[in-house]
């Protein structure tokens, strides 16, 4: 019988992508339960079989007010200790250096219990890992707590995800969760006009906010995704993604299309897509940089900075690189 080993990863749809190379190196040798956001149930039917989800909206990760503590659901998060310790898990690990997600590891029981302490919480787990270099992908910090498993996880430049495409339509997504981090809806309209002029095939998402914004501008046919599940579905028959640094981003990565993406506040040393093939144009320059999704000022300048003329050359590189047949005349 495989020991059992707890994962959480609370945040984003890029975040839990980040650790899936770990989730399922890690599958191959443990009982992996996960504890996630519900939209990780649509990617665990899709990709990890193997893999027991339980969903749970924490708390602490809503974007506002997420220490109004009278609001919290304190009987799911009670019901999710009692379940976490009725399993009576081998291993926890968490990959976040965050007080919250030890506490919980913690709680849960597990035998031996594996993080990066911050802010004493060394005392909550059995074992800290020696944290990543500063500048190290975020995915690092996965593929050292799988060493210290034992797993033979590789270096993210040779990490293979799904076999990469080759199609022909390019997929403009203009969303993200937090504004911060969305490129102006007028520069996305001006690159689908210019690489129509270029004869490329354009597939346009939109977060449902802006989906009025495109058609008003002539565009016909809009996405607009509301689950993972229509994300996915979204996704299919790409041959190159261009979008702001969100999750849709990553989970395109994950499924082996190329991506460029328009970075501001967050750095891609840390969080590019894990795609061998992934591009990006870098924020301009900021003293707060990274500043996360909490900008100082009324628009993010580093993002909103970048100008079409400016993306259009670096993107017009990456498409002759990655897109199969394109442009066509």
């Amino acid at each position: 019988m495989k020991p059992k080993l707890l994962a959480l990863e609370l945040w984003g749809v890029g975040d839990l992508v980040i650790a899936a190379p770990f989730l399922e190196r890690a599958s191959e040798q443990f009982e992996v339960t996960l504890v996630a956001k519900p939209f990780a149930q649509d990617l665990q039917t899709r990709f990890w079989p193997r893999i027991k989800v339980i969903p749970f909206q924490a708390p602490w990760t809503a974007f506002n007010h997420k220490y109004r503590l009278l609001n919290w659901e304190w009987r799911r998060l009670a019901a999710l200790v009692q379940t976490l310790r009725r399993t009576r898990f081998d291993v926890a690990v968490s990959a976040r250096w965050d007080p919250r997600d030890h506490c919980l590891l913690r709680l849960s029981g597990a035998t031996r219990r594996l993080g990066y302490p911050r802010w004493r919480s060394g005392w909550l787990l059995t074992q800290a890992v020696p944290a990543p270099d500063p500048a190290a992908h975020r995915y690092e910090n996965w593929r050292l707590l799988g060493r210290e498993l034992g797993l033979d996880m590789p270096g993210r430049e040779e990490l293979r995800l799904a076999p990469p495409t080759r199609g022909k339509v390019v997929l403009v997504h203009s969303g993200a969760a937090q504004p911060v981090r969305v490129w102006p809806l007028e520069h996305y309209q001006a690159i689908v006009r210019r690489l129509r002029a270029e004869h490329y095939q354009v597939r346009v998402i939109s977060n449902p906010d802006c989906r009025d914004r495109w058609l008003q501008s002539g565009e016909k046919e809009v996405l607009t995704p509301v689950t993972v599940t229509d994300l996915l579905q979204a996704l299919s028959g790409a041959g190159a993604f261009v979008g702001n640094d969100s999750g849709p981003g990553h989970l395109a990565a994950y499924l082996g299309i190329p991506t460029f993406t328009l970075f501001g506040p967050q750095l891609p040393t840390w969080f590019a897509p894990l795609h061998p093939a992934a591009a990006w144009l870098e924020g301009k320059p900021c003293p707060y940089k990274p500043c996360s999704d909490y900008c100082r000022f009324p628009t993010p300048h580093c993002l909103t900075g970048i100008t079409v003329a400016e993306a259009w050359p670096p993107l017009q590189e990456f498409l002759r690189a990655n897109l199969d047949l394109a442009p066509v005349a």
